[in-house]
């Protein structure tokens, strides 16, 4: 991992014997928040790849891209659409091939921006130019507040319940606020039933006592997608809306202090079998959150 007056770049050695080989690929693109870790992308022409190397924030490291080969440094991995439509705003392919890494680098939303959620936005904003706050100007864009449940929770599955659904068609075309079965085909039986806690979370809140038994209950609940995260005691308090911290088992050991932890008993930190990277002959997996709300044994 080296920095330059240039930029940040990823450099690969190979030696046998005398003959030693390099090579370098700048980062161009930076995926994920931190939080968790980070992945690099590099530009070759118009054509997108993934970096072999990550960043595990957990265990404060660099890593093997996840899936890469130990030993090996892979340069030539495709970042497809799909991928690209869950880590930004936009990018429009230069062909209708799912697995195409073939973009218009002028196109590229970085980020997850209002028009994710809010859908295309060009419209509204000349219309508030013109006649700001009129009732015009505010139909021009999509209120997901206004959708139903099931269509809210569309909103969020769109990259929070797994990417392993056929595209009906091409990525970047779903609309919030439509249903999304009309974009994707359904989940195979075995992804429906054994969900991982990487990007299953709506699968997983969806099976949860909580969300069945509450029909205004959405992923909003709990989170503000306008904010940064939450602390744990923050999400506890949501709990404790609807929940008398009193009743709970644990109450008798811990008192009172147990209304500023629901969430590591209830939504534990779990292993994810989808992301996993070897790195110097050890397995790494990252945990993530399980949103299946329930009493789990040992916690």
């Amino acid at each position: 991992m080296e920095a330059s007056e240039n930029g940040f770049y990823e450099t690969a050695v190979a030696e046998s014997e005398t003959q030693k080989l390099t090579r370098s690929e700048r980062i161009d693109i930076v995926v994920g928040s931190g939080v968790r870790g980070q992945t690099y992308l590099f530009w070759r022409g118009n054509q997108l790849y993934e970096l072999p190397v990550s960043y595990w924030t957990a265990g404060r490291q660099w890593i093997n891209s996840p899936g890469y080969r130990d030993g090996t440094a892979n340069f030539g991995r495709r970042a497809d659409p799909r991928c690209m439509e869950c880590h930004t705003t936009y990018i429009r392919a230069l062909s209708s091939d799912p697995q195409t890494n073939l973009y218009d680098k002028a196109s590229l939303v970085l980020g997850i921006s209002c028009e994710t959620c809010h859908g295309p936005g060009a419209k509204h904003l000349a219309l508030e130019k013109s006649a700001p706050g009129s009732p015009l100007a505010r139909s021009a864009i999509l209120n997901p507040a206004r959708f139903t449940r099931e269509r809210q929770m569309d909103l969020c599955a769109l990259c929070h319940n797994g990417t392993q659904r056929e595209e009906l068609l091409p990525a970047f075309s779903y609309t919030p606020g439509k249903p999304l079965d009309d974009f994707f085909a359904p989940a195979p039986d075995v992804v429906a039933t054994q969900l991982d806690v990487h990007g299953n979370q709506v699968g997983m809140l969806e099976q949860s006592r909580c969300y069945r038994a509450s029909p205004a209950m959405t992923c909003s609940s709990c989170h503000d997608v306008h904010a940064p995260e939450r602390t744990v005691a923050s999400y506890s308090e949501r709990c404790l809306g609807c929940h008398r911290w009193q009743s709970c088992g644990m109450a008798r050991t811990t008192g009172g202090r147990i209304v500023r932890n629901c969430v590591d008993c209830h939504m534990p930190l779990q292993e994810t079998q989808a992301i996993v990277s070897i790195t110097a002959g050890k397995v790494l997996h990252t945990s993530i959150r399980n949103h299946r709300i329930a009493v789990y044994a040992g916690q």
